[in-house]
């Protein structure tokens, strides 16, 4: 992840096949905070990772990333022989590994499913997981895909009741290393985004607890989410996370 904040001149041609959608504009957004959520992202140890240089897999992963989220962005499908010809080039070999990677990362960090329409020819569509729509705006280029986050916080409101206390989600962003005003999020600033985007685009409630001394805020759900996706997707959806990413993403075991 942290190869998101470093320029890639290779990586013009899918830009460019992309109209307004550019490079330089998604290095800008993820920037330094790439670097902060790469720290929680080791790759998960298999044989052949092993048998690669980490600065050399950490590249491939980084540009492959890149590729797909533009591709993600723009609405357009992607081939194996794409992402061959235009990301891996000299390393085509150890493309299942490095694919493997990135496909989870999408899945977990952002939020994006890789799936394949043509088994025959290998194509693949990224569509946003469980249905959510949260990253429609994407396609004006703004921000990096959220629905991941979104599934998190919905599942921390789960947790704590639904209604959630409002310190009880921020405690827990806090012990994943997600702070509220940290530069370093990828997902910019919390606050706004959890008191005033989500709930102004039906995704949460935010609301003062009722007789309340001193005053204190809750979090629920919010009428969009459960028009989008269900409690008990959600909760299937983290199960499977416990399952099988949390030894590769720590940041997601608080």
């Amino acid at each position: 992840m942290s190869e998101l904040s470093k320029p890639e001149e290779d990586l013009q041609d899918p830009g460019e096949a992309q109209g307004p959608i550019e490079v330089p504009l998604l290095e800008a957004e993820v920037g330094e905070s790439a670097s902060h959520l790469a720290s929680c992202y080791p790759a998960s140890s298999s044989a052949p990772m092993e048998a690669l240089p980490q600065e050399i897999l950490d590249r491939m992963i980084g540009k492959l990333m890149k590729f797909l989220l533009l591709k993600y962005r723009a609405k357009e499908l992607t081939s194996q022989a794409e992402m061959l010809n235009k990301v891996l080039r000299d390393n085509q070999e150890h493309f299942p590994v490095v694919f493997r990677e990135v496909s989870v990362c999408l899945q977990l960090v952002f939020g994006v499913d890789v799936k394949e329409v043509d088994p025959a020819e290998h194509i693949y569509i990224l569509v946003p997981i469980l249905g959510l729509t949260c990253d429609e705006m994407l396609s004006d280029g703004v921000g990096l895909p959220k629905a991941g986050f979104l599934v998190l916080v919905l599942s921390m409101i789960m947790r704590f009741g639904d209604p959630a206390p409002e310190e009880a989600v921020w405690g827990a962003l806090r012990r994943m290393g997600v702070y509220v005003g940290s530069e370093q999020c990828v997902f910019g600033e919390l606050r706004e985004l959890l008191t005033q985007v989500w709930v102004r685009e039906g995704y949460l409630r935010y609301q003062q607890v009722p007789d309340s001394h001193p005053v204190c805020y809750e979090f629920l759900w919010g009428p969009r989410a459960y028009v989008e996706t269900s409690k008990w997707q959600v909760m299937a959806f983290m199960c499977r996370v416990n399952q099988r990413a949390l030894r590769t993403f720590p940041f997601l075991s608080a």
